[in-house]
């Protein structure tokens, strides 16, 4: 195996992401991939009491253990394994096992900030932002915290108004500015997906020369 070949997926909360490199996965044959997500790598918050941590920013940048996910990208993509951090939504702290990851031709960073630190943007070979509505990307987020992380509406909203939709727009959105593809998933477009492969395809093709 060449060099591995890094991929950021970035976009909003509910933007389709997951679905996507889901996708991608699904569709590479005749190559390997590796999924990394961010949602592992937020910070441990167990020295909080479990009322102080529901009031922490998650959607802020200082939420995430950047320079972790800088150093993780970096063995990877350099062909190192690597012990991946796991984390529990319902407690916000970080799970004391780890789960080790080996490269794989194809690395994609699946994570909302993945375009905002310039030190991750450097390490990827091709940037792809998935731009979804504000309103149905609401929906979808609302169903899944509701369904996966056992939130209520109220707390949903809550934290929707306060902190994801003025986090989005002051670090998410801009990451649109530094993508290579942008992707539009308002609706499913499989086939957008298949040329998104297909461009791995030659990227890799060039790496192995």
């Amino acid at each position: 195996m060449g060099k591995p070949l890094l991929i950021a997926v970035a976009g909003g909360s509910g933007s389709g992401k997951t679905t996507i490199v889901n996708l991608i996965s699904k569709h590479a044959h005749d190559f390997s991939v590796l999924v990394v997500q961010q949602d592992h790598y937020y910070r441990d918050w167990s020295h909080l009491e479990p009322a102080a941590r529901n009031e922490v920013n998650f959607d802020h940048p200082d939420a995430l253990d950047m320079d972790l996910i800088f150093a993780q990208l970096t063995d990877l993509a350099s062909g190192i394994p690597v012990e991946r951090p796991s984390y529990d939504f319902a407690t916000h702290c970080r799970a004391a096992a780890t789960t080790r990851l080996a490269p794989a031709q194809v690395i994609l960073f699946d994570g909302i900030l993945a375009l905002h630190d310039s030190r991750l943007r450097e390490l990827f070979a091709l940037k792809v932002f998935v731009d979804v509505a504000d309103d149905l990307r609401f929906i979808r987020r609302m169903g899944r915290d509701m369904r996966e992380r056992g939130r209520s509406l109220d707390s949903v909203v809550k934290q929707y108004l306060g902190t994801v939709k003025p986090m989005h727009d002051k670090f998410v959105a801009p990451g649109r500015n530094h993508a290579d593809e942008v992707v539009q998933w308002s609706s499913w477009d499989e086939p957008a997906v298949v040329r998104l492969v297909d461009r791995l395809r030659k990227e890799l093709a060039k790496g192995s020369r």
